[in-house]
């Protein structure tokens, strides 16, 4: 391991690199060693960010789109130049396999070059009531857009969700996980020689960092890739000054498996929904599996063994695909709700505990686990779990089936496995999310991806997230 390779000059602000005295460690959750010290932005720091992003945004607002795109496309060949780089940051200070943390890396770029293309096609409306009179709409930038992200995947949510509001004429000030923020900052490195300084920023720390900057007066839009809690919790602080607040938070997912599919399609489906790669900390994982009673013990008996042939190791080797949960918090999480399983009643089919080989031992690593005999009303069945824990519960009855898909707080997203166009039609009408695959799994920019009910608000990866980034002006005029 290099280890100049999580040598972070400090948090960026305003073209400069900070250093402030308070500091925590970040660890490597495969053997819980310490990766690096990372400073925590002040008070007075967080300021800077703050009115640098606010002078920096007043002068990009003239810049021209084309412009803005060029430099956007310039950052992207940048990146380009260091996928696998940042590609072995997030493996070793999140866990994520490296086969997917490379393929994340180029994904970010590929999103990035999907907006740097969209954003000519932002356009006004105008109509005409009467002879010398033109009504017209303009798009114009918030100003200072917040964002803060989530740990699972660092590196793509700081690089990918930056372009949008750049893009449309903003400035970004990026708070990053705490559990994660190494590729966030070494991305920072990228950014010299093009961009203003104080248009892109990127600080760290905990909730009080991100309570300071949500309160601001002088941010206006705000972007939050998080938990549940976290999200209400920024929601609140942003309600007194009316924010525009967006929100892609947790799923409670299901899929749904009908009686007239090929078990081994639907298992494949299954496993690759779950994003082992990511140990499951994903909030589209489907953890919860609704199969037909008459494919029901089939389907177990081969997603066991398949799941079982899935290697779990240390997470830069190519080979292995699950790697360690994020942190010590996270791996106790994990466990605690594993345990609510099996206290409530659930039959535990795999997993449920960690490898014991000596080079493991010491890391956040929990073998994939499935749970089957699961009803409803378990904790495992209602609330997101963000680690390898499968559910899988039998159905006979359409509507009851329905009824326990719909039953959650949750509505991110939802699979449907069937060979029914009528099926799948039907009950892709009827689940209560925002976004359903069906005979499918993955995502593809354009395609709107964004939760219902506690899940979220507003959509991310296509035309309406770009538009997102500024506010309707309308000019009515008449001349003589």
């Amino acid at each position: 391991m290099n280890q100049n390779l999580f040598k972070v000059k400090g948090t960026y602000v305003n073209g400069m690199w900070f250093n402030e005295p308070k500091t925590y460690e970040v660890i490597n959750p495969s053997n819980n060693s310490v990766l690096a010290k990372i400073p925590v932005s002040s008070n007075e720091e967080l300021e800077l960010a703050v009115q640098s992003a606010t002078k920096a945004q007043k002068e990009w607002a003239k810049v021209s789109i084309s412009k803005r795109a060029d430099l956007i496309l310039k950052l992207c060949s940048r990146i380009e130049d260091r996928v696998e780089e940042f590609a072995l940051m997030d493996t070793y200070n999140a866990g994520n396999a490296i086969t997917f943390a490379r393929k994340d890396v180029l994904q970010a770029v590929a999103n990035m070059k999907y907006f740097a293309g969209l954003v000519r096609e932002v356009k006004g409306e105008t109509f005409s009531m009467e002879p010398k009179h033109l009504n017209f709409s303009r798009q114009q930038p918030y100003g200072v857009v917040l964002k803060i992200n989530s740990f699972n995947r660092p590196f793509r949510w700081c690089a990918e969700k930056l372009a949008a509001p750049i893009l449309m004429g903003n400035a970004v000030i990026i708070k990053n996980s705490e559990q994660a923020p190494i590729s966030s900052l070494k991305f920072c490195e990228l950014l010299d020689g093009l961009f203003p300084n104080g248009l892109i920023n990127v600080v760290t720390g905990g909730a009080d960092v991100g309570s300071f900057l949500v309160k601001h007066p002088l941010v206006k839009r705000i972007a939050v890739i998080s938990s549940v809690q976290t999200g209400i919790a920024i929601a609140k602080d942003a309600a007194p000054l009316l924010k525009n607040i967006s929100l892609e938070l947790g799923g409670k997912n299901p899929l749904i498996v009908f009686d007239d599919v090929d078990i081994d399609f639907a298992v494949d489906l299954t496993i690759k929904g779950m994003r082992f790669d990511t140990k499951g900390e994903s909030c589209s994982s489907p953890s919860r599996i609704l199969v037909h009673k008459k494919l029901h013990d089939k389907y177990l008996e081969t997603l066991i063994t398949e799941v079982k042939k899935i290697p779990v190791g240390l997470p830069w080797i190519d080979t292995n695909v699950v790697g360690p949960v994020v942190s010590k918090k996270q791996f106790d999480s994990v466990h605690r709700f594993i345990q609510s399983g099996i206290k409530e009643g659930a039959k535990l089919e795999l997993g449920g505990d960690s490898p014991k080989t000596e080079d493991l031992k010491d890391g956040f690593f929990i073998n994939p686990t499935i749970f089957s005999k699961v009803t409803p009303t378990m904790t495992i069945a209602n609330q997101e779990i963000f680690g390898p824990v499968i559910s899988v519960m039998s159905w006979g009855n359409y509507e009851e089936m329905m009824n326990i898909a719909n039953s959650t707080d949750y509505g991110l997203t939802a699979g449907i496995v069937t060979n029914s166009l009528s099926n799948a039609m039907k009950t892709a009408e009827e689940i209560e999310c925002g976004y359903v695959w069906i005979n499918a799994a993955g995502r593809y920019a354009g395609a709107p991806y964004g939760g219902w009910k506690l899940s979220g608000i507003g959509v991310e990866e296509c035309y309406d997230e770009l538009k997102s980034y500024s506010r309707v002006k309308n000019i009515n005029m008449k001349w003589l």
